[in-house]
């Protein structure tokens, strides 16, 4: 077993006997990468707070659950992007869920890059929630096409599936925003 990892599973063990230092030294290093799939899931900044607040919950809530076959980053990962689509479904679900501001809220004089972003978070708001989920795991979080396929309950002949059909959706909503 590598150093690291024998680092990572002495830091689960004290977190599990209830030192919250000891959780915050395992998510410190994979916050931002959290960050990014919860904001690229549900493409608002709010609900991406509010998910990743929630997979941070669930995590430190749930860490008797971690078994250590994968990494713990991996397994925090998927409690990001099941508290995302959760949050998605519930506020799709919602009576009043086209009542919401969906604007990313920005800062003034945002860059190219910036509006460069925001066409592909709706580009991939297009995706059906599947393949949407797949890309991200993949593109955002660095899952490995196993990792993506435990974490979706399929095979990993349907996760390439998946990422094919969803990268050439997501091109063509591209190119049809004038990105291509």
């Amino acid at each position: 077993m590598s150093r690291d990892r024998d680092v990572e599973l002495d830091l689960v063990a004290r977190a599990r006997e209830g030192d919250s230092g000891a959780f915050r030294e395992l998510v410190a290093p994979h916050r931002d990468h959290l960050w990014a799939v919860c904001l690229s899931i549900t493409s608002h900044r709010q609900d991406a707070e509010d998910a990743l607040q929630d997979a941070l919950i669930a995590g430190w809530r749930n860490l008797e659950r971690f078994e250590g076959h994968a990494r713990f980053s991996t397994w925090m990962h998927r409690i990001a992007a099941n508290a995302a689509l959760m949050l998605v479904r519930k506020r799709r679900d919602s009576p009043d869920a086209d009542a919401g501001d969906d604007e990313i809220d920005r800062a003034p004089g945002v860059s190219e890059r910036v509006t460069t972003v925001d066409v592909v978070r709706s580009a991939l708001a297009t995706l059906p929630p599947e393949f949407r989920e797949a890309v991200v795991l993949r593109e955002y979080a660095d899952f490995t096409y196993q990792d993506i396929a435990d974490h979706q309950g399929v095979a990993v002949a349907t996760v390439k599936t998946r990422l094919n059909r969803g990268r050439a959706k997501l091109k063509a909503a591209l190119v049809e925003a004038g990105f291509g």
